[in-house]
This record gives C-alpha cells, structure tokens and sequence, in this order.
C-alpha cells in the first residue's frame, strides 16, 4: 500500500466523521422543531457508513507480482442518511400551536444524550484519522530524507 493510498483512506475516514457531526449539530438544532416543510416534527437522522474497499485476493496478488498497476481504493464512505424511525416523543402542552384535541404536542425523537455521545465518537474517530494521517505525513518525509 502506498504512502498517497494511506493518506487517502484517513482522508476518506475525515470526510465521512465530519458528515456524523453535521449531522448531529442538525439533530440538536431540531430537537424542538414540531413543525417541518414535511409537515410533522423533525425526524432524527443518522449516518450509514460503508466500506469503499474494492480488493480481492487476485487484485492484491496481482499488484504484488507486478502485473497490475491499479490502485486499490480503501477508506470508508457514507452510503446514505436515514430517518429514524423509532416513535415521536408525546409532550403535553395544551397551550402550544401544534397541540392535537387532548393538549399533546408530538415532539422529534431526538435524544440529547444519543447526539452527544454520537458527536463525542465522530470526534474521537476525526482525531485519531489526523493522527494517522500525520503519522505517514512524517514517515514519507523521513524516507525522502534517507533518499538523499
């Protein structure tokens, strides 16, 4: 694996931990959102990440014996952004807009606790892919050196 594939499989992780926090800052900016375009309140959205790679045993054999010159492709991507689908918070609030008959507002499914800790993950994941991407920065730039 080259030092560029490694760079571009932290990077690929990067894109898609960032997408997880926009996401999750979108969900908390909503959490008291009862009224959409959609109609309804605000429906919690989450992230669906996949695998990006592409190798199989004869792809990888081939690259080692010389005969094909590929690259192989590796990371992670986001593969789509999904409503959830759990039930919608009943709040009784007679005195709010989108009350029904009885006084209850139906309110996101969105959970502080679940955002936060969702957020705290993409961050730590963001982190240790620059750590990593650091890391093959200075191993490639060690190597140049030893070039010389």
């Amino acid at each position: 694996m080259s030092f560029l594939s490694s760079m571009n499989i932290s990077a690929s992780a990067m894109t898609a931990q960032r997408l997880r926090l926009d996401v999750a800052s979108e969900n908390i900016a909503n959490i008291d959102t009862t009224r959409t375009e959609a109609g309804g309140p605000y429906q919690r959205k989450m992230v669906v990440l996949e695998s990006r790679n592409e190798n199989n045993f004869r792809k990888i054999m081939m690259n080692a014996a010389g005969i094909s010159r590929q690259q192989s492709t590796g990371g992670v991507r986001v593969s789509q952004i999904v409503e959830d689908t759990s039930p919608l918070k009943s709040v009784y609030n007679p005195e709010h807009p989108d009350a029904d008959e009885n006084g209850y507002v139906q309110m996101p499914n969105v959970d502080l606790l679940k955002e936060t800790v969702d957020s705290m993950s993409a961050y730590r994941s963001y982190e240790a892919n620059i750590t990593a991407f650091n890391a093959i920065k200075m191993m490639a730039s060690k190597a140049l050196e030893i070039g010389k």
